[in-house]
């Protein structure tokens, strides 16, 4: 099967591996969650030769996307965060990090959030960084009318997707025992939110 390829993945993968060359050690193991095209793991995984990124989705589709991108990588794992455990291969270590872009406005809330956190605090070493990447709703903050669009577009085509409030996905993170370290703000109106297990003060 030819890959998948999303014009968004494309536009976003580079400032994205902007603010993670900023955010992760020189090397170490990433968990990316719902890799979609695995456009994103394509590039992340060729920057950062020394960090071992493993990619995973639960549709037979993506996953044979991204092996068509990663012909040489490691097999892409058939993962779904409501899964109790996580299907990861035996003897991984400690997850350095966990990326997820994409997601959460496109998935039923709050189980997959509430998933999403609890899986990452299990499997996270204790100074490992959960980096979830897409537009969301800043309390005191405008939305952009594009965002507003976008929302009112995704609520039409199924009532359990839409923008996530920022302080309601913190809320999850924080009952998972995870807290929100910072944001940035990237391109298009999206934000890249960074959790770890020991939040600044």
């Amino acid at each position: 099967m030819s890959a998948l390829h999303s014009p968004a993945a494309d536009r976003n993968k580079q400032p994205i591996l902007d603010a993670l060359l900023t955010l992760l050690p020189p090397s170490g193991t990433a968990l990316e969650i719902a890799s979609g095209s695995g456009q994103h793991a394509a590039h992340f995984a060729a920057a950062l030769p020394r960090w071992h990124w493993l990619a995973s989705d639960p549709r037979p589709e993506a996953l044979s996307s991204i092996r068509a991108l990663r012909p040489e990588g490691p097999e892409p794992l058939p993962l779904d965060v409501l899964q109790e455990p996580w299907p990861l291969p035996p003897g991984l270590p400690p997850l350095d990090a966990i990326f997820c872009a994409n997601m959460l406005h496109v998935s039923p809330w709050p189980a997959c959030c509430a998933a999403l956190m609890q899986g990452a605090a299990r499997h996270l070493r204790p100074d490992g960084l959960l980096l979830i990447y897409g537009p969301f709703v800043v309390p005191g903050l405008a939305t952009a009318a594009s965002n507003l669009a976008f929302d009112a577009d995704l609520r039409a085509r199924d009532p359990a997707w839409g923008l996530r409030n920022l302080e309601a996905v913190q809320q999850q993170a924080d009952e998972a025992g995870l807290g929100l370290r910072e944001y940035r703000s990237l391109p298009a109106n999206n934000l890249l939110l960074i959790f770890n297990r020991n939040p600044q003060p």
